[in-house]
């Protein structure tokens, strides 16, 4: 149990912290209730944009690729993607990405063209990170809100600084409920009671609540940090596990005359590479020296949406650049770990119970934060109120 000057020291840095960063602790909660949705939210929105004419054939084969790829590329309206995500389930549709130009332009804005993968007809488009509350733009405005706050990169560095500030007051947190260490304070430290006051069972379910949320509610904070400013906490991980470089290969210079292969040859390499997985997402490249970036799911990953293998192919000749595969005996622990932190995150590790409890979760720093500033106030009141007497017995005593 910590006590004395430490302690006080202890309790204004969780109090200043609460108070400075709870909004937005709030606000990431509520808005990761939502999200943790996303997709089947999205889709059932817009099933204009986002549900294919009928049932498609899954995986998508590299003809298709090619046929859509080739339509794009021909119109002017169009042209070469920056990213082409590919169907995943049955009614999953087309979805290239292109960079958005101009003042629109900004991390994490693109302009998405939906296409249906059996008419192989443009279904619409959007633009995705303009923020709006049309049945479009709901769902991509929630990701940004809770990504970015909608302000790019300056947003996404507080986002960030946020999962960190979060992640150290629930430490600070555990510091402060250590309990004596004898059966009666054990039993205290983990019990809500009411005993007939609120302010009692604000302040017991304030501590006892909290070390029974510590574990999940520290994953998500470091997850956060992680995930919004991986330049920070790469070296942390790294410091104790291995961690493989971030470096992403580069094409060869090609001979004069030497074309960059299409998409779908991208894909059949791919397929080539990881027989068994599904390709799902085709990263194209935009300048000289750039390789193709391949998204493949295989069978058995922690991430089972677009999956966390990634392999980076020559664009010229297809040849295998590089790759992280989760899966593969000779994974670094700290890509293992940094693999994890998304599907924890987002609840996706553990299926749709999982997406469950991280939306339920999602009301934790609500709770938290009310009940914070509610046994601060009483604090702070009784702190006024003890002043106001001795002040009144100066008075009477002078």
């Amino acid at each position: 149990m910590v006590s004395g000057r430490l302690r006080t020291v202890f309790l204004k840095l969780h109090l200043y912290i609460g108070l400075t960063f709870g909004l937005l602790f709030v606000l990431m909660g509520l808005t990761g209730t939502m999200i943790a949705w996303r997709e089947e939210l999205d889709t059932w929105l817009n099933p204009d944009l986002l549900v294919a004419s009928s049932s498609a054939r899954i995986p998508v084969g590299a003809a298709t690729v090619e046929t859509v790829t080739a339509k794009l590329m021909a119109d002017p309206q169009y042209g070469k993607p920056n990213l082409l995500m590919l169907p995943t389930h049955e009614h999953g549709v087309f979805t290239a990405y292109y960079p958005l130009k101009g003042p629109e332009a900004g991390l994490g804005r693109s302009r998405q063209v939906m296409i249906d993968p059996i008419t192989l007809t443009v279904k619409g488009e959007r633009f995705w990170g303009i923020p709006g509350l049309s049945r479009q733009q709901l769902m991509p405005t929630l990701f940004h809100l809770h990504r970015y706050l909608l302000s790019g990169e300056t947003g996404k560095t507080i986002t960030g600084v946020g999962g960190m500030m979060l992640l150290i007051l629930v430490l600070v947190g555990i510091v402060l409920w250590l309990p004596k260490l004898t059966a009666r304070g054990l039993k205290q430290s983990v019990r809500i009671a009411h005993g007939g006051s609120w302010s009692r069972f604000t302040y017991t379910l304030h501590r006892a609540g909290g070390i029974f949320v510590a574990p999940v509610l520290a994953t998500i904070a470091f997850s956060g940090w992680y995930l919004n400013l991986p330049k920070w906490v790469t070296p942390i991980i790294s410091s104790v596990m291995t961690v493989s470089p971030n470096d992403k290969p580069q094409s060869a210079t090609p001979p004069a005359g030497v074309h960059a292969i299409t998409p779908a040859q991208a894909m059949t390499a791919a397929q080539r590479e990881y027989p068994n997985a599904l390709v799902t997402r085709i990263g194209l490249p935009r300048k000289p020296g750039d390789s193709y970036e391949m998204r493949v799911r295989q069978p058995g990953e922690v991430r089972n949406d677009s999956g966390s293998t990634r392999l980076w192919l020559d664009a010229y000749t297809g040849q295998r650049l590089g790759a992280r595969d989760p899966l593969a005996a000779e994974t670094p622990s700290g890509d293992t770990l940094i693999t994890w932190l998304y599907p924890l995150h987002s609840g996706e590790a553990f299926g749709t119970p999982g997406r469950a409890f991280i939306t339920a979760f999602g009301l934790i720093p609500l709770i938290f934060a009310i009940t914070g500033v509610l046994i601060w106030w009483k604090r702070r009141s009784g702190h006024r109120r003890h002043l106001a007497r001795e002040r009144e017995r100066m008075l009477r005593a002078g």
